[in-house]
């Protein structure tokens, strides 16, 4: 919480990035194949998701979300960033994160560029967490966060992984958080939780098994059973609700009371058992799978925008973001007194 001794950190807006491919559910129907996992809950399909484009990468995606804080607050929007955090879903070198590049392609120079990988899912929560005590820290007034989900168009499209029912979830986009020293936008509290015992459950298949960075002809893909998903599914009912009343306890709220609720969107199956959780109207938990699918750590902010340009959020609102990652190893909430555009 903010005390009297530790500046406000608000967050001051946030702006997003769908690519123009949109695609239906028809088109992985076409190459659904046997697997035993087609009728599982986890992954019934969306109507659509949207494909980055074969070369377009997370920077140049990041750089288009970037795109609506300049519209709205003109080109120096970033001039004073001192803070760029990065998080990319699929990095496109391994060796090397997104932050670089980005502050290049923005023109920026930040004292501070740092690549946020362990967030997954929830790092829109755990950069802004960062961001937040940075800049309470001194290491300046503004910070810029920036996620990209680029997986869907090129994982998850491949010729045999297509066939898989796990395929036609995933969507791409990308998003933009601006944050500084203000209470225009505070933010409240938040609670990151990270549980190392869970990390291993997260892999990568691929047939003829490999490496994932041994020369082959096997496709990765998630590797998914009943058991891995059973496992996943219990965590994530748990750990979001936890983290989100961790929050409310500290900020004097009931979680029913909040006025919007938008979290990551893994499945419509997550998307109720929160809601239900939390005690929170379907109608005040945001979420945009039908268009978008799984957007991973895109989607908190994807969501928010989409709640705040049809005016779902107001001026004075209390939002809460709340997400987990991977197999379980990380979840976080984040409360924030919405201060309007």
């Amino acid at each position: 919480m903010t005390t009297a001794e530790t500046p406000t950190v608000s967050l001051l807006d946030v702006a997003t990035y769908l690519p123009p491919e949109r695609v239906p559910a028809e088109w992985y129907a076409q190459f659904a194949g046997a697997d035993e996992l087609r009728d599982n809950l986890m992954f019934r399909a969306p109507q659509f998701r949207h494909h980055a484009a074969f070369e377009e990468t997370n920077v140049d995606m990041m750089v288009s979300a970037t795109e609506g804080l300049r519209a709205r607050h003109g080109d120096d929007v970033l001039a004073d960033v001192d803070v760029l955090l990065t998080h990319s879903q699929l990095p496109d070198l391994p060796i090397l994160g997104a932050g670089g590049a980005l502050a290049r392609r923005l023109g920026v120079d930040p004292r501070f560029v740092i690549d946020v990988h362990n967030g997954g899912c929830a790092a829109f929560v755990l950069m802004l967490d960062l961001a937040r005590e940075l800049l309470r820290s001194g290491a300046g007034s503004t910070a810029l966060i920036a996620c990209a989900q680029n997986a869907a168009g090129k994982i998850f499209r491949q010729e045999h992984v297509r066939t898989l029912a796990q395929s036609s979830v995933p969507g791409d986009g990308a998003a933009v958080g601006l944050v500084g020293l203000s209470d225009r936008s505070p933010i409240l509290d938040i609670e990151c939780r990270h549980y190392g015992e869970f990390a291993g459950d997260m892999t990568l298949a691929t047939d003829p098994p490999r490496l994932w960075w041994q020369a082959g002809s096997g496709e990765g893909y998630v590797s998914f059973n009943e058991a891995k998903i059973m496992k996943v599914l219990a965590r994530g009912n748990r750990l979001v609700p936890e983290v989100a009343l961790a929050v409310c306890d500290r900020i004097g709220m009931k979680s029913r009371d909040l006025d919007l609720l938008v979290t990551n969107q893994p499945n419509r199956v997550f998307l109720r058992n929160w809601n239900e959780a939390l005690e929170i109207p379907r109608e005040r938990h945001r979420d945009t799978f039908h268009e978008c699918g799984n957007l991973f750590a895109a989607g908190i902010p994807v969501n928010l925008e989409s709640a705040i340009e049809d005016g779902t959020v107001r001026a004075g609102d209390v939002v809460m973001m709340a997400g987990f990652a991977h197999a379980g190893d990380f979840a976080g909430a984040a409360a924030v007194r919405w201060g309007g555009r």
